[in-house]
């Protein structure tokens, strides 16, 4: 889906309350697209020039149905890009940490991607043409590996990642014109990170936000930012078991 073609491009954006979320639904809105904007805070959503609004919290069972009334809102959707998510360090696995952390980012996560794919695929199956849709979430370097300091987060972005390949593969057996993009960003500044903790290779959202919406434009299957954090992955990825486990991070 090229942000240039022609024709109505509408896009859900899911956590555009702040952070990365909200940068990319301004920079969508700044490119013409007809946005839709979905978070826990509405009153957060309504300082954005969107097209529409509506309160979200990803963990309630009333999620989808309010998905579904944000598209009708919106007059469809063509992009659906999910930007939800909590993570905190727990090097003492506080349970409660623990489990917040996989109702948000597993649970949360696959209700709403699992209603957007549906949606892609019954409008598939009653237009004609047959429209293409896009899925773009926000996963993390952190399921590249187990990071000890924080096990949920990164268990659950792994978890993030493995459902976007496992619904790609899908999707394409199915015939289904849905493409995926998995955006895997190091560390960016905003309230998601610990304030009493100094991180390494520190991003600014508003850079993330123009490289995701880059690598949307073009397609791409999955987009490690920056250049930096490609590297380093490239290096954990190489890196044995043993040798693992005796990093400190």
């Amino acid at each position: 889906m090229n942000i240039k073609q022609s024709g109505p491009l509408r896009a859900i954006v899911i956590g555009a309350s702040s952070g990365i979320g909200r940068e990319v639904a301004r920079l969508l809105i700044e490119r013409g697209w007809t946005v839709g904007v979905a978070a826990r805070r509405e009153e957060r959503l309504l300082t954005l020039d969107a097209h529409a609004v509506e309160p979200i919290d990803v963990t309630h069972e009333d999620a989808v149905s309010r998905l579904h009334s944000l598209i009708e809102k919106t007059g469809g959707m063509d992009l659906f890009f999910y930007a939800s998510g909590i993570g905190r360090q727990n090097r003492t696995l506080t349970e409660d940490i623990e489990l917040s952390t996989a109702e948000t980012n597993a649970k949360g996560f696959m209700r709403m991607i699992g209603a957007a794919y549906r949606y892609f695929a019954e409008r598939e199956a009653m237009a004609s043409p047959q429209p293409t849709g896009h899925i773009a979430a926000i996963t993390s370097i952190a399921g590249t590996k187990g990071l000890g300091p924080a096990p949920a987060y990164s268990a659950t972005k792994a978890l993030q990642a493995t459902y976007l390949q496992a619904l790609e593969q899908q999707s394409h057996q199915r015939g289904l014109h849905i493409r995926f993009t998995d955006i895997r960003p190091g560390f960016v500044a905003t309230d998601i990170l610990n304030s009493d903790f100094h991180y390494p290779m520190l991003l600014d959202k508003v850079d993330v936000a123009r490289e995701i919406v880059w690598a949307i434009e073009h397609r791409r299957h999955v987009r490690v930012i920056d250049w930096r954090y490609r590297l380093l992955t490239a290096a954990w990825r190489s890196l044995p078991r043993w040798l693992w486990r005796r990093m400190r991070l």
